[in-house]
């Protein structure tokens, strides 16, 4: 990604390619997909299941993941400088670990579901707050899963998600949780990681895929994250205007 300001033609063309129909290669890898799913034990599903729960819950009501504050006074260069250097930095954290847990069969591997979550999400928090953004905010951090929503699911869930992303800033949101769906939420990642992210669950191939894939995933949704925060600037701000630097609206 490159720090120049981007443009409405810049966004819509990006909106049509990440909501473009699965073509016959998508439809074959899902069903792939579902294929490994049968060959992993019914007890690593549910205990994948149980802790993305209990994370996406802490997510919402913890304060463990707004732990910087919104970065004032700088230009867009700037900041996109630095959201780079922490997506590179998290995606060679997130391969290390990737390549360590597939090397450990199928719990390890189990692990790495939630703890590669934890990280994406982490960096999430820390793309926010490099835009100018407080991830202590509840509707910040709506945005935040919205994004990571946008990065791994379907495309007819993609198409809902940038629907209640747009003209964010300009909205109402909710003032507490009971309207959000965590359910959907984990089952659209589970059910939308990318296939060779199962394939580490597998024996032998395990650490190579785990280590590759982990990186590759981070710096997918960290793409994601830059594209998402420019479609909310150019709402708010226009094109060639500032980013955003104020406190969001609850």
């Amino acid at each position: 990604m490159t720090a120049m300001p981007p443009t409405s033609q810049d966004l819509a063309a990006w909106r049509a390619r990440i909501t473009k129909p699965a073509g016959p290669l998508g439809k074959a890898s899902r069903a792939v997909q579902r294929k490994i799913n049968t060959i992993i034990p019914e007890k690593v599903h549910a205990a994948i299941t149980a802790a993305m729960e209990g994370m996406t819950r802490a997510i919402l009501t913890g304060a463990d993941f707004a732990t910087a504050s919104p970065l004032r006074d700088a230009t867009l260069e700037q900041r996109e400088a630095r959201v780079a250097a922490a997506i590179q930095g998290w995606k060679t954290a997130a391969g290390a670990e990737g390549g360590f847990a597939g090397a450990g069969g199928f719990l390890l591997a189990a692990a790495d579901f939630p703890l590669l979550m934890s990280f994406k999400l982490k960096l999430l928090f820390e793309i926010a707050a490099l835009y100018g953004h407080d991830g202590s905010v509840l509707s910040e951090r709506l945005y935040i899963l919205h994004v990571f929503e946008l990065a791994f699911s379907d495309v007819e869930h993609r198409v809902k998600v940038l629907e209640a992303m747009d003209d964010w800033d300009a909205r109402a949101h909710p003032t507490d949780l009971k309207g959000f769906d965590w359910r959907s939420f984990q089952q659209q990642y589970r059910d939308h990681i990318d296939l060779a992210k199962l394939a580490q669950l597998l024996p032998v191939v395990g650490a190579p895929v785990g280590a590759v894939v982990n990186w590759r995933l981070t710096a997918h949704l960290g793409k994601t994250a830059m594209m998402a925060y420019r479609m909310r600037w150019v709402a708010t701000q226009g094109e060639g205007g500032a980013v955003p630097t104020g406190t969001p609206r609850p």
